[in-house]
């Protein structure tokens, strides 16, 4: 009892509304209870075909990973669509099984075709999904053509059992899982409390102190951009004033993300009086008010700043927890669901679309890998093409390319090793072996999102499982598959590079457009005295832009990399992380004054905007710039007292240190 106890708080710890959790267990319940089916099947008198077993565990691993349509309806044309293409592909690899060359030249059509379905949009991903492995699975199987109408029931029972386990026993609830992530960012809040109580009473900040506090500041954004994410939005994600439950959610939010945040950065100046964090983790607000307005405390300006921030995180954590309360209730039913689909965009089919330079580098990666697999071995080239196909998923640059290739290839490598040792203890002993299967299935899809090594690193110990029971489990195999693994990064790697490269920087730059152009657009905003519904939108995007930075620049500090810049590199980010954090304290005391800016504010804010335009248009080039190492402020920036101006002047002084010359 005590260990769940123990397991459940880790899990929502890491996992806090469960998606993960959720992403794992539909995909091993989809794959064991299909085969299970199947297996009832064939125990009843009817034999199936292997490529039925193949088919199915296949399609039941896309179905939970790649159908991403919000609706329950729309998930069941996706899987309806996606099974007849993946019957139409297993038919056309069958009949061309007798002509290997015409079959591979097919092959790469397939895979072409898979990659520029995306182009529309998640449906598109899918089916594209399930034509690409449904051919290699053909192809790799070799069916007879005989017993493709009965291996039908591999791909209809992974479409039943896939969209009763999505629909009906693990659903998806927005309303529940905005329940836990706000629950989450209450906890997280807590756990900075409990931090910044240890930090008070020693009197100082130490590096570790920083270094965990910053850590404690990143699990809270994290939990913060999902709770943002669940929240109903119409389908150009903007929310406005008109969604007044929304909106007035999304600005508790906002508040309470940013008051940790100005908590942080105040208290590691000047740490807090230890009684007042005391008083805020136990809830005496009268206590706490006392503290703070102590002479004590309001002698020292410094000091001060810290406890207002302090009471500014207390009031934000009240009305959070207000709505929390209010929520366990009614489950937000005065939030209403967005229902519809997003509309899609009409399709770019021209090479400016990184979708189409991704499908051509894809196309060619794959022919390369298959060439050099074919070399290698004739029967087992399939793992090749598999890898070079796969690790262009999700990445933006020839630099993440890069990274996950290598990350392939050393949980592929790690894995077969760990997989050899188990299925060889295992042998002989399926009862162990086919459950531990099920559950490295489900710990390699759990961790899917967070780390794709770690993925393959469990995928593999399955193959090597399921090769020890079939009988076929040989050190020869093991090593050819690490070996066409190889073969199909380098191939994936010099594709990335070398066909319609999207350099790293290339990226960064657009990444970097996106992140001004949100900034310009924030402080417009508050200049033009918009509403503070927009702010806040605003405010919530420039965050989002600097993620989309932060990981469009995490390759140029990367090992793999000609040259590696990881000092310069964390230099400029946290510049560019000092201006976020200053635009939306701006964004926030304009929301609080609700007037124009006026004076030296405004003076301060054309000012800045005229410097953004400049910056701008150099792009990635701050990522180059070698600058001092920053020394501790001088003195303490108030973000309460005359806030707004102090607020542009240090977006243009984090702006100024991009090229300090």
């Amino acid at each position: 009892m005590k260990f769940a106890a123990v397991f459940r708080d880790w899990l929502l710890a890491n996992d806090p509304a469960l998606s993960r959790f959720r992403m794992g267990a539909r995909v091993t319940l989809t794959v064991v209870g299909s085969i299970l089916c199947l297996a009832a099947i064939h125990l009843a008198g009817l034999s199936l075909p292997p490529i039925a077993f193949g088919l199915a565990i296949i399609l039941s691993i896309e179905g939970g990973v790649a159908v991403r349509d919000r609706q329950a309806s729309a998930q069941l044309a996706t899987r309806f669509y996606g099974t007849v293409v993946s019957l139409a592909c297993v038919t056309v690899a069958t009949l061309l099984e007798p002509h290997r060359y015409v079959s591979d030249i097919v092959f790469l059509f397939v895979i072409l075709a898979a990659t520029v379905a995306r182009v529309y949009g998640p449906r598109g991903f899918a089916i594209g999904m399930f034509a690409f492995t449904s051919y290699f699975m053909g192809a790799f199987l070799k069916p007879a053509l005989a017993d493709l109408p009965i291996a039908a029931i591999g791909p209809v029972l992974a479409l039943v059992v896939g969209h009763t386990v999505r629909t009906y026993l693990l659903p998806d609830d927005w309303r529940r899982d905005l329940l836990r992530s706000l629950m989450a960012i209450q906890v997280r809040v807590d756990d900075i409390l409990m931090r910044l109580a240890v930090l008070s009473g020693a009197g100082s900040a130490s590096e570790a102190d920083r270094h965990e506090l910053r850590q404690l500041e990143e699990r809270l954004k994290d939990v913060v951009l999902m709770a943002e994410g669940f929240l109903p939005r119409p389908s150009d994600e903007a929310i406005s004033s008109a969604e007044e439950p929304v909106a007035a959610l999304a600005m508790k939010i906002f508040d309470t993300h940013l008051a940790a945040e100005s908590a942080i950065v105040l208290s590691l100046e000047a740490p807090p009086p230890f009684a007042l964090v005391h008083a805020l983790i136990e809830g005496e607000r009268d206590m706490a008010e006392k503290i703070a307005a102590s002479p004590a405390v309001n002698g020292d300006e410094r000091i001060a700043e810290s406890a207002r921030a302090l009471l500014w995180l207390r009031d934000a954590r009240s009305a959070l927890a207000a709505v929390i309360a209010e929520a366990r209730s009614d489950q937000f039913r005065s939030i209403g669901s967005d229902e519809g689909e997003q509309a899609s965009a009409s399709p770019d089919f021209s090479l400016k679309n990184p979708v189409m330079r991704a499908a051509v580098q894809i196309t060619v990666a794959s022919a390369v890998a298959m060439v050099f697999g074919l070399m290698l071995s004739r029967d087992r080239w399939f793992w090749a093409v598999l890898t070079a196909f796969l690790i262009f998923t999700n990445t933006k640059s020839r630099g993440d390319a890069a990274m996950r290739a290598v990350q392939r290839s050393v949980g592929t490598l790690l894995g077969i090793g760990s997989g050899l040792l188990l299925a060889t203890l295992l042998a002989g002993h399926p009862a162990i072996s086919v459950p531990l299967a099920a559950v490295c299935i489900f710990l390699g899809f759990y961790y899917l999102q967070v780390s794709y090594a770690v993925m393959t690193f469990f995928i593999s110990i399955v193959l090597c499982l399921i090769y020890g029971l079939i009988g076929q489990l040989t050190l020869d195999l093991l090593l050819l598959r690490i070996e066409e693994t190889l073969i199909g990064a380098l191939a994936g790697t010099a594709a990335a590079f070398l066909v319609l490269p999207a350099p790293t920087r290339s990226t960064l730059d657009l990444a970097l457009e996106r992140w001004f152009g949100g900034l310009r657009e924030l402080l417009a905003a508050v200049r033009d005295g918009k509403g503070r519904y927009e702010l806040i939108e605003l405010s919530h995007r420039l965050d989002v832009a600097y993620r989309e930075v932060t990981a469009a620049a995490r390759p140029l500090g990367s090992s793999w990399s000609v040259v590696t810049r990881p000092g310069r590199v964390r230099q400029t980010l946290a510049v560019f992380l000092g201006a976020t954090y200053w635009a939306r304290i701006f964004a926030r005391n304009a929301v609080a004054a609700a007037k124009k800016p006026e004076g030296e504010v405004l003076a301060a804010l054309e000012a800045t905007l005229g410097d953004i335009d400049a910056i701008a248009a150099r792009g990635s080039e701050c990522f180059l710039v070698k600058r001092k190492a920053g020394r501790a402020a001088g003195r303490h920036l108030p973000i309460f007292k005359h806030g707004s101006r102090v607020g542009v002047e240090m977006i243009g002084t984090m702006l100024g240190r991009l090229y300090p010359d």
